[in-house]
């Protein structure tokens, strides 16, 4: 890519080809980091990992509550992505001004919610259905046209 980049320079017929390369290439990426999770969430917690995801949201993104308590280490990578999916989708379509993130958990049960306030219509979240799934929970999108979406995952903290 960076030798197309470099013809790309001298040559604008290459520009497009490079952008391609450079599209692939991301996808690749995500691909790869969607079973990798940071080495923050592990050291120090959901907290802090969810605020490094905050801090990098190319949509204004407010972190409104995180329990203070560790989860289990499931429950935790499970609210790293779904908050990580909601987000990036939210970039990606949602045209929103700001996300809101909220994660709870009273006896037992954890609760992520992620809220926009974009043009809403969203659909296809398959993959964070299933994380959700496979721990016996729910995932629910609320996304009426012109109004936002909400993306809301239950399920029950594991024992450590």
């Amino acid at each position: 890519m960076l030798l197309t980049l470099r013809l790309a320079e001298s040559s604008p017929e290459l520009l497009a080809a490079a952008r391609e390369e450079l599209a692939q290439a991301l996808d690749e990426l995500r691909e790869l980091a969607r079973g990798i999770y940071p080495v923050l969430l592990t050291d120090a917690g959901l907290g802090p990992a969810l605020l490094s995801l905050v801090e990098r949201s190319v949509v204004p993104a407010v972190l409104v509550g995180v329990p203070q308590e560790r989860l289990s280490p499931v429950a935790e990578r499970t609210c790293y992505f779904v908050v990580a999916e909601a987000l990036t989708n939210a970039a990606k379509h949602s045209q929103a001004r700001e996300v809101r993130i909220e994660v709870t958990c009273a006896n037992g049960l954890v609760a992520v919610e992620v809220s926009d306030d974009g043009v809403g219509g969203a659909a296809g979240l398959r993959g964070l259905d299933d994380r959700v799934a496979a721990l016996g929970g729910r995932l629910t999108v609320h996304s009426p046209v012109g109004e936002g979406t909400t993306v809301r995952a239950e399920f029950s903290d594991l024992p450590r």
